[in-house]
């Protein structure tokens, strides 16, 4: 089972099921506007970490980073549509 962690936005629409066409079972979802976010930490089973730079408080990205960093875990960085995220899934598989 794929899970992956999404974060940035404020909504993510469509691209939940496209997220799940692409084989992940489970999407976690942090908006990271506020900036009490920035403490969060990665839930446990995330296998891929989904960064979306223009809806992201930027503390929060560098907290995020570092979190993927210690534990080896793939960080995609892309802008938020459909297009850019299967071009960023596509390049990781």
């Amino acid at each position: 089972m794929a899970s992956i962690l999404v974060v940035g936005g404020d909504r993510l629409g469509n691209i939940v099921d496209l997220l799940q066409n692409q084989g992940f079972q489970e999407v976690h979802h942090v908006s990271g506007r506020k900036s009490s976010q920035t403490g969060i930490k990665i839930p446990s089973g995330v296998d891929v970490i989904l960064v979306l730079t223009d809806f992201i408080n930027h503390n929060l990205a560098k907290t995020i980073k570092q979190q993927a960093k210690d534990r080896c875990l793939p960080i995609l960085f892309c802008k938020r549509s459909c297009a850019a995220i299967a071009k960023a899934l596509y390049q990781v598989a």
